[in-house]
């Protein structure tokens, strides 16, 4: 029973240190039309299906985007195999949703090199582009990305950790927090997709 308690007020705390990560930082440098505007700009990336993406790729079924990079060593392959359980969860309903992974380090990711990386979870979309077009579609999505050097001259990025989802109309639905309990990401994704 003490080790049932414990193990629910651990899975507390760290829900509620993602929704602090978000309702903290995030969301209150974001007024409702920021919001709306999410994912809406001018860039033109293209993914690794051959196809532009650009704001008009939001319409038209459902889409989770997430922002990371290649040589991520522990967010970025944790949260697609994040992804993987939800396909695998949500079943059939998982055909209706389209993912995107978009990379803030086109300098080393390469529409093939994405293509690899992203190849293991069905359906995911890699999305690259110049570092004009990263950098326009970060603003898009207010996604924070920094290149940060590392002793052996090498570097690694820092960059938002959630998935963004939209609906088939291109807007803003809510986003999905790094590992954010399995229930209530999936409570999302049926939303998103009921």
């Amino acid at each position: 029973m003490a080790k049932s308690l414990r193990i629910i007020i651990a899975a507390g705390a760290l829900v509620a240190s993602a929704l602090l990560v978000w309702f903290a930082w995030v969301q209150p440098y974001l007024t409702q039309e920021d919001v709306m505007q999410l994912g809406q700009g001018e860039y033109s990336l293209i993914g690794t299906d051959g196809q532009p993406f650009t704001q008009a790729t939001l319409q038209g079924a459902p889409s989770a985007i997430f922002f990371g990079f290649t040589h991520c060593p522990e967010v970025c392959p944790t949260t697609l195999g994040d992804i993987a359980v939800w396909q695998d969860e949500l079943g059939e309903a998982a055909r209706d949703l389209r993912v995107f992974f978009v990379t803030v380090d086109p300098e080393r990711d390469t529409a093939e090199l994405l293509g690899d990386y992203v190849g293991w979870v069905p359906g995911v979309v890699g999305v690259t582009g110049d570092t004009t077009e990263i950098r326009a579609a970060e603003k898009a999505f207010r996604i924070y990305s920094r290149k940060i050097p590392l002793s052996d001259g090498e570097y690694t990025m820092d960059h938002s950790a959630y998935v963004l989802l939209f609906d088939d109309q291109g807007r803003f639905f809510e986003p999905i927090t790094y590992q954010e309990d399995l229930d209530r990401a999936l409570s999302k994704l049926r939303r998103l997709l009921g």
